[in-house]
């Protein structure tokens, strides 16, 4: 990504954004309660609960990324 992006590509990125923070606004909050949870403790059983909420928004982001994509074909594949 050493290339600046068009104008396109920026409101692309605004998009998707909004939509990847909407899909895991669960995940989010169960990260922020993990957070506040765990207390002055945030490493051990938090981290690896976090590390896996991570990896959900994650993978959230990739199906919204695709989502976009499968809706942007014209024909059949």
């Amino acid at each position: 990504m050493s290339q600046p992006m068009t104008q396109e590509q920026e409101r692309e990125v605004q998009q998707l954004a909004r939509t990847i923070a909407e899909a895991a606004s669960q995940e989010f909050e169960q990260l922020a309660r993990t957070l506040v949870g765990c207390g002055d403790a945030p490493f051990g059983q938090p981290e690896f609960a976090i590390r896996d909420i991570l990896l959900r928004v994650g993978a959230k982001a990739y199906e919204q990324h695709l989502e976009q994509k499968k809706t942007a074909t014209k024909g059949p594949a």
